[in-house]
């Protein structure tokens, strides 16, 4: 290894002891990503609705948020300890606890390994084994296979590597039935297809960024015309799944006429990439894609209730 490759550079060393209480407990916190942690959220509350097909118990409700909350973030925490070097290189990153030096990364390590134990221990004790051991795979897949091993040596990183966010949705799933069914695995592919399109649109703004830290993630290896080109393949994977859904699940027609509409606006979007492929238009379709995963989401709770 090259002693001037970004895996060797390491993060800045900072005397932990300039931090605050406060700021470190800020830091810990932002280990684990909380903004990525609501979006997984987003997915499992409602596949549970849909699993109950009416509305789940509360406390099951909050059992499962707890400990996906807890599997998610340890999760997170570790990614951040593996690339704590790259971290250092990007400016999106830049800023993160362990590149500041908020606390050690050995401390860091210990923490998210604390969250993934009681994670398991409070699924298996509060919601069944199943649950459990699906959000603690979650975990093994997003550190070994994408962190570990794709992140920075395919182009399929965040292809592959995606799939540990689908995750969420077969975990609200077994919380309610203690099984797995045809319908959560349709919903597992949708977020499955859904996360490199919206991936993506983000790396096309922050393209330079992982250029520098020699992270193959696709816009900065082939052209904005060919990201956008693949962006679209999945889009229609992704559209169509949402559609598939609807009879596998027995969703109605609230469900269906949404994911018509959320989709096409989708497809209108990754079109306005294509013919304008700037960091503006592209922020646009990342934003939408958060908004469009959430809505879709609320939609099936809908349909459920009516």
């Amino acid at each position: 290894m090259r002693a001037d490759s970004p895996r060797a550079a390491g993060p800045p060393a900072v005397d932990g002891a300039t931090f605050s209480r406060r700021e470190k407990v800020a830091g810990y916190v932002a280990l684990t990503k909380p903004r990525i942690i609501e979006l997984l959220l987003v997915t499992t509350v409602p596949t549970m609705f849909v699993a109950e097909g009416g509305v789940p118990s509360v406390w099951l409700m909050v059992a499962t948020v707890v400990g996906g909350t807890l599997a998610a973030g340890g999760a997170n925490a570790v990614n951040m300890v593996v690339d704590r070097d790259i971290d250092a290189l990007m400016e999106r990153t830049m800023h993160r606890p362990l590149v500041r030096g908020v606390m050690s990364p050995r401390a860091a390590l210990t923490f998210a390994v604390v969250l993934e134990v009681v994670a398991f221990a409070w699924l298996f004790a509060t919601v069944n084994l199943l649950s459990a051991v699906l959000a603690v795979s979650a975990t093994f897949f997003y550190v070994f296979v994408y962190t570990l091993w794709l992140k920075r040596t395919s182009t399929q990183n965040i292809v592959i590597g995606g799939a540990a966010g689908a995750v969420p949705v077969l975990v609200g799933w077994s919380a309610v039935t203690g099984t797995l069914d045809w319908a959560p695995v349709v919903l597992f592919l949708v977020i499955f297809f859904w996360t490199p399109p919206h991936f993506w649109a983000l790396a096309i703004k922050y393209r330079d960024d992982y250029s520098a830290a020699e992270v193959p993630m696709l816009p900065s290896v082939v052209s904005i015309g060919e990201t956008v080109r693949k962006m679209a393949l999945y889009t229609v994977v992704l559209v169509g799944l949402t559609l598939v859904f609807s009879p596998v699940a027995g969703m109605g027609w609230v469900y269906l006429g949404s994911a018509l509409v959320l989709g096409l606006a989708f497809g209108v979007l990754v079109e306005a990439v294509r013919r304008d492929p700037g960091e503006r238009t592209a922020m646009r379709l990342f934003s939408w894609s958060i908004t469009y995963v959430t809505l879709l989401f609320a939609a099936m709770v809908v349909d459920v209730l009516v």
